[in-house]
């Protein structure tokens, strides 16, 4: 392999490295894990919080609790349905 194409694949590595590190201990491991920008989880976790804040603010006829709950879930949802434009600058090799 040329000296230039081993450089970039360094450089590749350790980029990865700093922005998933979890992502690349479980590769090395050869258990792979979900890269970052796949896990939802904290996502689904707002969106339940939201939706059960929203509910209590209407059972409860509370208008602050119903614009909490309205925000919370606006929030997740942008979190679990991300702008696939800002998805695609984040691929290998290209900046």
């Amino acid at each position: 392999m040329p000296q230039s194409e081993e450089h970039r694949l360094v450089d590749l590595e350790a980029r990865l490295e700093r922005e998933d590190p979890r992502f690349t201990r479980a590769m090395r491991t050869g258990r792979p894990a979900r890269p970052r920008e796949y896990r939802r989880t904290g996502a689904w976790w707002g969106l339940g919080l939201g939706f059960v804040v929203l509910g209590a603010g209407i059972v409860l006829a509370q208008g602050l609790l119903i614009a909490g709950g309205l925000v919370l879930v606006g929030m997740a949802a942008q979190l679990a349905d991300p702008d696939p434009a800002r998805m695609t600058h984040r691929r290998f090799g290209r900046r």
